[in-house]
């Protein structure tokens, strides 16, 4: 290879490894700022959400992984001019940038028209699926940075003031806790702020505070946790200003399921707080 070819090469390096997030004029959304795009690419497309799911294909028998977090979906196509890169140079480049950073190719077509990458992000990861069209022509990406979804708002105060005269209590499954834990994530604040403010716009109701968990573990174990639980809503909302003697709480363990706890779903329904009104 001669010394300008080196060069060109090792310039087309630096380029995609050092990109940034940057709003290209006329463009619909910013790159990713870790996961750059191809040189002699434009944004067709671009979405950027706080909180979304793809399924990863993972083999070549169409198995798949679903990963949930914050999500990156991008259209890119091929500059009028610019260098026509092969389907297998644009999967290595990304593949050299996730490997460098203890990432992994987890599965790629043989003709490297799709790939699906992996890497470790924090106490979570960061998954990226290729496809790519037309020779290279056109490169379609899916990034996601996989965390908990952050709960914004369930019900607002009036919201629950309604449910409550109409069920007799609300359910919560926004008041967040670590497994096997009963202290309150931080980003169950929202929640706990509404239920607060229902309950000083409704003076003269009292509520149980009920924790209920899913089936995993010890049914004595989770008897104990759920209790711990409701014992920390409700120093949560006292802490609000609600008044103490307003609140009992209770745990029920996982002696009231409403979902299978066979699923991750059914589990995650079941995991919950009751507010019902005395």
């Amino acid at each position: 290879m001669s010394g300008h070819h080196r060069a060109c090469r090792l310039a087309l390096v630096l380029v995609f490894v050092c990109g940034r997030a940057l709003a290209q004029e006329g463009e619909p959304a910013k790159d990713n700022p870790s996961v750059p795009r191809f040189p002699g690419m434009t944004m067709e497309s671009g979405v950027e959400t706080d909180f979304d799911g793809f399924e990863f294909q993972t083999s070549s028998d169409g198995t798949a992984t679903r990963a949930e977090g914050k999500s990156w979906t991008f259209t890119y196509a091929l500059k009028e001019g610019a260098r026509h890169a092969s389907p297998l140079e644009i999967v290595r480049n990304y593949a050299n940038q996730f490997k460098a950073r203890a990432g992994k190719v987890v599965y790629q077509a043989p003709d490297a028209t799709e790939a699906t990458m992996m890497m470790p992000l924090g106490s979570g990861e960061r998954w990226l699926h290729l496809t790519i069209n037309n020779g290279g022509e056109q490169v379609m990406m899916t990034i996601i940075e996989t965390a908990a979804m952050v709960q914004k708002v369930e019900f607002s105060a009036d919201e629950m003031a309604e449910q409550v005269a109409s069920t007799g209590k609300v359910i919560l499954h926004g008041i967040l806790f670590d497994t096997a834990k009963s202290d309150i994530k931080p980003e169950s604040a929202p929640v706990l702020d509404e239920v607060a403010a229902m309950m000083k716009k409704n003076l003269d109701a009292r509520f149980r505070i009920e924790g209920h968990t899913d089936n995993v573990g010890a049914k004595a174990a989770n008897l104990t946790l759920s209790r711990g639980r409701a014992a920390s809503v409700k120093a949560a909302l006292t802490s609000r200003g609600v008044d103490g003697a307003r609140l009992t709480s209770d745990g029920l363990g996982d002696s009231r399921s409403v979902a299978d706890n066979a699923t991750e779903d059914g589990r995650r329904q079941n995991r919950r707080v009751e507010l019902v009104k005395q």
